[in-house]
């Protein structure tokens, strides 16, 4: 029994984790060892690389080949002890004891199955049910993690959703078996504020109602404040302060958990010059798409617009945030802008150039001079390529950059530019951590030169020390090379710190625009003061 009298029901000692690597060993996790009782929320917390995420795929054993667990761990889970389980006892144990929701759904939901059929294919591998009744309880577990339409949403792949929705779907994923445990990484960093707060809370009532325990992975110090009820803080695979929430952020004795209280965006934009000439310019553009409801044999079209005649004006040296909740619409505008996906309406010019007219090969000259820089490096980058590989292929393609010595000179200096070592040509993307992955990204896309960088939610996955360094390498990169931004974002203190302009989208239409001290200071809509006050005042 703990302390407060609950059940002990996770007990892990000494978790110690080596990664081979090339040219030697990672001790990734050395000597972690916490509890977690019944119904209790655990938080373990520290930035990309602190060893948070190993000490969780230890518990749930789904570690790669490369890993070596040291002879000293022991993790018990009620009475079995989780290291010494068989894989296929292991294989039972997941997702029926035990679940996982994972940070990058996308990566974690089977692209080629409906949602309806990976949810029900959970539920048949650890029950005995009729097709049928796996539906239903597949549409009841929709329901519970508050999908709108969950009937329409059964028949959807993973990609049509957003990414808050794709969340809950994992959510309900974890869920389907009523697990003891739930073990979330980093659940909400890719998702906006309000959603981010809904799903929390939606983990909260959940663990309420089945009675789990969860340990909550993050690098979010807001969101420990609120959910949890103890705090393991580690740093370079050691758990270097534990106590309380309230004792902890109360009183820090640790130096690096005072470095993370203190690394929130700070800053603002610096003005940029009043007759600056217009980059990127868009009028009336809409994007629709059709959806299908109903069955196949009486199949009910209906048309989705995700951008409603939206226009948007973006000068040179400027960043204009795009806000607004998952599904407003703010990433298809974006893409459409730079023709990323067809507008089915109104006229988007690039450099005083109608672009909107344009096919694939009378853009391509274009490309180098707009890049895009997404939400999650890792599903950007290929794994099956070099840092050298990856960053020389717009070169290439491009045909920028006279000879291979040439582009090699280009690929370093973007690699310095971005703030990593230009000795990293020949690694690849999974050696590196999130915040490391985001500067590839970064350097991959100003190796070309742009003009402008379409930025899609470029700090949400990364810890706030590393959110402050891309927001200081984003701002460096403006001055030294007049670049203009377009950033999208649901994180209100990114965009405060960082943007001249902001545009709050809803449901495919701009509900207010204006100055970003302006927007955020004197929010004129519901929806604008309901953003800022889940972004600012959860954190306060």
């Amino acid at each position: 029994m703990g302390s407060h009298g609950r059940e002990l029901i996770l007990d892990a000692r000494n978790i110690a984790v080596d990664f081979k690597v090339e040219g030697g060993i990672v001790n990734a996790v050395r000597d972690v060892s916490f509890q977690l009782h019944k119904g209790e929320t655990i938080a373990l917390v520290g930035e990309s690389g602190s060893g948070k995420s190993v000490t969780a795929r230890t518990v749930m054993r789904l570690l790669t080949r490369r890993a070596t667990i040291s002879g000293k761990s022991r993790i018990t889970l009620g009475d079995k002890d989780i290291l010494k389980l068989p894989d296929a006892g292991m294989r039972k144990l997941r997702g029926n004891d035990m679940s996982m929701i994972f940070q990058e759904p996308m990566s974690s939901l089977n692209p080629i199955y409906t949602v309806g059929a990976q949810l029900c294919e959970i539920l048949h591998l650890h029950n005995r049910i009729s097709g049928a009744e796996a539906m239903k309880r597949a549409r009841q577990l929709l329901e519970d993690v508050q999908i709108p339409e969950p009937e329409a949403r059964l028949r959807q792949y993973p990609h049509q959703m957003s990414g808050g929705q794709r969340q809950r779907v994992m959510i309900a994923m974890a869920l389907a078996n009523r697990p003891d445990v739930l073990i979330a990484d980093e659940p909400t960093t890719a998702l906006d504020v309000t959603v981010q707060a809904q799903i929390l809370n939606l983990i909260k009532d959940l663990k309420s109602k089945y009675g789990m325990a969860v340990i909550l992975i993050t690098h979010d110090l807001t969101i420990v404040k609120q959910f949890s009820e103890y705090v393991y803080v580690m740093q370079n695979g050691r758990v270097q302060e534990h106590n309380t929430t309230e004792a902890l952020f109360a009183n820090p004795r640790h130096s690096y958990t005072r470095h993370l209280l203190a690394s929130e965006p700070k800053g603002s934009a610096k003005p940029i010059e009043a007759n600056s000439p217009t980059v990127l310019e868009g009028k009336d553009v809409k994007v629709a798409f059709t959806l299908k409801r109903g069955g196949f044999f009486s199949p009910d079209f209906f048309e989705l617009v995700a951008v409603d005649k939206l226009s948007l004006n973006l000068k040179k040296h400027e960043t204009l945030g795009l806000v607004g909740e998952s599904g407003s619409g703010k990433t298809t505008f974006g893409q459409a802008l730079i023709r990323l996906i067809g507008n089915q309406g109104g006229e988007i010019l690039f450099d005083g150039e109608r672009i909107d007219t344009k096919d694939r090969k009378a853009m391509r000259p274009l490309r180098s001079r707009m890049q895009i820089v997404f939400q999650d490096p890792f599903a950007s980058l290929n794994p099956r390529m070099s840092v050298r590989q990856i960053i020389e292929e717009g070169l290439v393609v491009n045909g920028l950059g006279g000879n291979s010595r040439e582009r090699g000179d280009r690929v370093r200096q973007a690699l310095r530019d971005a703030g990593l070592p230009d000795t990293i040509l020949n690694r690849f993307p999974h050696e590196f951590s999130g915040g490391q992955r985001q500067r590839l990204a970064i350097a991959r896309a100003i190796a070309l030169e742009p003009e402008f960088i379409l930025l899609d939610e470029p700090t949400s996955a990364l810890d706030l020390s590393v959110q402050a360094q891309i927001i200081e390498l984003l701002r460096k990169l403006q001055a030294e090379k007049g670049l203009s931004y377009l950033f999208i974002s649901h994180d209100l203190k990114v965009v405060k710190a960082l943007c001249h302009r902001v545009m709050v989208m809803q449901y495919g239409k701009i509900v207010e625009q204006g100055p970003v001290s302006e927007v955020l200071e004197n929010p004129k809509t519901e929806y604008t003061s309901r953003l800022v006050r889940a972004a600012f005042e959860i954190a306060a």
